[in-house]
C-alpha cells in the first residue's frame, strides 16, 4: 500500500510492502506530520516556533519535542564546528533538523507497529526499512539539479537513510553561520547517506552551509556517505558512496523506477 499527502508545505509519500499494511497505519504517520507541523512550523501563528519569536513562550517552558529538538540542534553544531545553527538574525527557525527528526520518528512508529518493509519520503528525504516489493534493497533516485526529470545516480539501501540538500528546487534558503556575506553558490546539491534520515538531513544542511569543503566533512565522518554537485556540473563523491550506486545497466534489467527524491 502507498500513499501520498500533503503535510508540512511538502508532499509526503509513505508506501508499505508487508501484507498485513492498513490505512489505520497511514493515517497513524500522517497525524504525527501534522502534530510536527502545528508544533514545529515557522509559518503557523500558532505554531510554538511562531509563539517564541513574538516572545510569547520561552523555550524552557515548550515541549519535551522541542527540548529534544534543542538538544540536537546543540549538538550539531557543536559536531559542525557552527556550521549549524538553528538562529539566524535573532531569528528561531529549527527547520533544518526537524524534517529529518520527524521521519525518523515517522518511520519509527512503522516499525514499533510490526512493520519491516516500507519507506517514509518527506519533500525527498527518505527512510527505508527492509526490502521493497520486489525483493531488493529499495532504489532511491539522486535528481539531476539542472534537469530534474533526469536521475544521475540511483542508490540501493535497506535501514538506512538520505537527504538531500541544495538550492535548486527552493532557492538560496541555507546560510553560512559564520560568514553571512557568503552567497553559498559555489555548490547547488549535497546528498548524504546515514545511518538513519535524522542523520543524514542535520549534516547535509551542514555541509552545504560549508560550500565546496562541505563533501570533505562528510568525508571525515565514518558513518556517512555523500555526493556533492558544484555549480560546474561537476560531482565529488566520498570514498565509499560508491559502494550505494546501481549500474545503470543493472538499473534498467531491474524493470521499475527508482524514488526520485528532490530536494
Amino acid at each position: 500500500m502507498k500513499q501520498t499527502r500533503w503535510l508540512m508545505g511538502m508532499p509526503i509519500t509513505v508506501e508499505i510492502v508487508d501484507a498485513s499494511a492498513a490505512a489505520g497505519a497511514f493515517d497513524e504517520v500522517y497525524a504525527y506530520f501534522n502534530y510536527v507541523d502545528q508544533t514545529f512550523s515557522p509559518f503557523k501563528e500558532t505554531s510554538e516556533v511562531s509563539r517564541v519569536n513574538r516572545g510569547e513562550l520561552a523555550l524552557n517552558d515548550a515541549c519535551a519535542d522541542m527540548q529534544h529538538i534543542l538538544e540536537l540542534a546543540e549538538q550539531t553544531w557543536n559536531e559542525t564546528d557552527g556550521y549549524f545553527d538553528i538562529w539566524h538574525d535573532g531569528v528561531f527557525n529549527p527547520s533544518g533538523i526537524v524534517k529529518g527528526w520527524a521521519i525518523d520518528e515517522a518511520a519509527s512508529l512503522l516499525y514499533m507497529n510490526g512493520f519491516r518493509n516500507f519507506y517514509v519520503d518527506a519533500g525527498g528525504d527518505v527512510q527505508v526499512y527492509g526490502k521493497n516489493r520486489h525483493g531488493q534493497a529499495w532504489g532511491v533516485g539522486i535528481c539531476n539539479p539542472f534537469n530534474l526529470s533526469q536521475i544521475v545516480k540511483t542508490i540501493r539501501l535497506d535501514d538506512r537513510g538520505i537527504a538531500t540538500s541544495g538550492s535548486y528546487m527552493r532557492g538560496a534558503h541555507i546560510y553560512n553561520p559564520l560568514d553571512n556575506a557568503d552567497r553559498l553558490d559555489e555548490i547547488v546539491s549535497v546528498t548524504v547517506i546515514g545511518p538513519d534520515v535524522l542523520e543524514a538531513d542535520r549534516f547535509a544542511t551542514a555541509a552545504f552551509a560549508m560550500g565546496a569543503q562541505g563533501i570533505y566533512f562528510i568525508e571525515s565522518r565514518p558513518d556517512l556517505e555523500g555526493y556533492m554537485i558544484n555549480r560546474a556540473g561537476q560531482a565529488t563523491m566520498t570514498t565509499h558512496f560508491q559502494d550505494y550506486v546501481v549500474p545503470a545497466t543493472d538499473d534498467q534489467a531491474a524493470g521499475h523506477d527508482p524514488l526520485c527524491r528532490r530536494e
